[in-house]
């Protein structure tokens, strides 16, 4: 099966305002196909749309699951969650004309979030996330239900869902019942750029709010979506940190006047490490042609030379928390489970997010070393006992005006401070389970938590990667004004192009957090690399 459908932009009243001006986009298939990070991401910062499958055997299944279930109550059978009360309430039987009542019930009490909101990017990539679950077949929702999560994500309509309030099982309750209420037209969300009552979006869009069928306040909450939707933005990020990073550490050694041989293709098959030597190799074609000036030091200090083996780590370590994010994202991941082919109920815990906590608890320590990393490199080039003669603080300022002039001093310990706190920050959080709900959830995964703190180490440690970009390509600046005949490899000076368009050379003291920050959006967005992405990142 293709993986996109070419259609439409979204038509309608509403859609006009903001889709009116896409034509054709690729959409994403949703449906009998496996879902990958990229799409995710595509889907979360690209404004792709998606498309549920055209095949009418998925179709069909999605709604003999349904039907099931309903024939399955209609017999007199007792399923957890649809006829009996939530968690350690199982053994409260629900008379069968409270059943179409209770799924709403479930979205209400658990609208109790608190914390920052996700954010656009974020709610969009939780949406998808689930609907992509429940594409699966084996949650016994309707086929409506499908479309109008694929409505919330093709004409934006976005839950405000906040971040706090998950434990990670029975998966994210409490910040997908933000979800759930918005299909059932509960809560407010942000459409075109407003706060809106989504009851009145969903009239101009011409539905109806839905009236969720038995199980189905159940299946969209009792999931997995959150921490899964937030880990696959986590894992863009760090995939782009990693070949910033490598760039950085070429440009580094040109700013340093440092040895390109502690990159030789040699050392790295000795040690074969893929990701170790998939990052030498990034270093090594940054510094193409260089050739290392004799007399200098002989070996480089660790944060240069060791660089390829702590960039390695992470690249890695992305490997595997690909096949279990893309696993979790490809998942059946509620309770209970509705076999449709064999009409059984499966009653188990497959919203037990352990495999994204140990994830992300992984990730981020491994994101935290780049931070460091990235920390000392840059704590040598500001340093006149290490920088091999470049000014001090990397001061730019003419000679009559040096004594007055810091240069990139304070961003230094700027950057040592979100060093610091990223690392800081890489306290595991899948240790730290917690026994709830009257000891019915009494081992919980606290995956929502260890991506949220994933993500709060990717901001910190981006924030370090704009300081030491700025820094290093200043420094690659000065370098050439001490020795204008310094060879600068084409990609480097392409980069230092780059930058320089965005924040010229510092030769006067000035506040540079606008830089910083400006920069350091980019460098969330994935969007300062096109090179090593062939100019379609995800």
């Amino acid at each position: 099966m293709a993986e996109h459908d070419l259609i439409e932009a979204p038509n309608g009243s509403a859609s006009e305002n903001t889709h009116a001006n896409a034509a054709a986009v690729m959409a994403v298939t949703i449906g009998g196909r496996k879902l990958t990070i990229e799409e995710v991401v595509a889907i979360a910062r690209h404004r792709a749309p998606v498309a549920l499958s055209a095949d009418p055997a998925w179709r069909a299944r999605i709604q003999r699951g349904a039907d099931f279930l309903r024939r399955h109550l209609e017999a007199g059978a007792t399923v957890y969650g649809v006829n009996t009360g939530y968690g350690d309430a199982c053994v409260v039987d629900v008379p069968m004309e409270l059943v179409e009542a209770l799924p709403l019930q479930l979205t209400r009490y658990h609208g109790c979030g608190m914390g920052q909101y996700l954010d656009d990017a974020q709610t969009l990539a939780v949406i998808a996330a689930r609907l992509n679950s429940l594409a699966y077949g084996f949650s016994g929702v309707r086929p409506v239900l499908l479309e109008r999560l694929a409505d919330l994500i093709n004409h934006r309509v976005l839950p405000r869902i906040p971040s706090e309030g998950s434990v990670g099982a029975s998966g994210d309750l409490t910040p997908l019942s933000y979800v759930a209420a918005a299909l059932a037209g509960e809560r407010d969300v942000m459409f075109d750029g407003s706060l809106r009552d989504v009851r009145e979006v969903w009239t101009e869009l011409g539905h109806e709010p839905l009236t969720l069928a038995p199980k189905e306040g159940l299946a969209l909450m009792n999931g997995t979506a959150v921490m899964t939707g937030l880990a696959c933005l986590a894992f863009a990020r760090a995939d782009h940190l990693t070949r910033l990073a490598a760039r950085l550490t070429a440009l580094s050694t040109v700013a340093l006047d440092g040895r390109a041989a502690h990159f030789d293709a040699t050392l790295f098959e000795v040690k074969p490490h893929a990701g170790q030597a998939e990052a030498a190799a990034w270093i090594r074609d940054d510094l193409t042609g260089r050739e290392d000036t004799p007399g200098h030091r002989l070996q480089d200090r660790y944060s240069i030379r060791c660089a390829p083996h702590v960039i390695g780590v992470t690249r890695d370590a992305l490997s595997w928390v690909r096949r279990d994010v893309e696993n979790e994202l490809n998942s059946a991941n509620d309770n209970p489970l509705i076999d449709p082919d064999n009409e059984r109920v499966l009653h188990g815990g497959n919203f037990y997010g352990g495999h994204i906590a140990f994830a992300m608890d992984s990730l981020k320590v491994a994101v935290a070393n780049l931070a460091d990393l990235m920390d000392r490199q840059l704590a040598l080039l500001v340093d006149v006992n290490f920088n091999n003669g470049l000014p001090r603080n990397l001061s730019g300022a003419a000679p009559a005006r040096a004594a007055i002039n810091h240069g990139f001093k304070a961003v230094q310990i700027s950057s040592s401070a979100w060093t610091a706190e990223a690392l800081k920050n890489t306290m595991p959080a899948s240790v730290f389970s917690r026994s709830t709900e009257a000891h019915n959830q009494d081992k919980v995964s606290m995956g929502t938590i260890a991506a949220r703190d994933c993500l709060r180490v990717l901001e910190l440690t981006e924030q370090v990667a704009a300081a030491h970009t700025l820094a290093t390509v200043q420094a690659a600046r000065l370098r050439l004004k001490i020795d204008s005949a310094t060879p600068v490899p084409a990609p480097l000076q392409a980069f230092i192009d780059s930058v320089t368009a965005h924040s010229p050379f510092v030769d006067e003291d000035r506040a540079l957090e606008s830089d910083l920050r400006a920069l350091t959006a980019r460098i969330a967005a994935c969007d300062v690399l096109s090179d090593y992405f062939g100019g379609s990142r995800a």
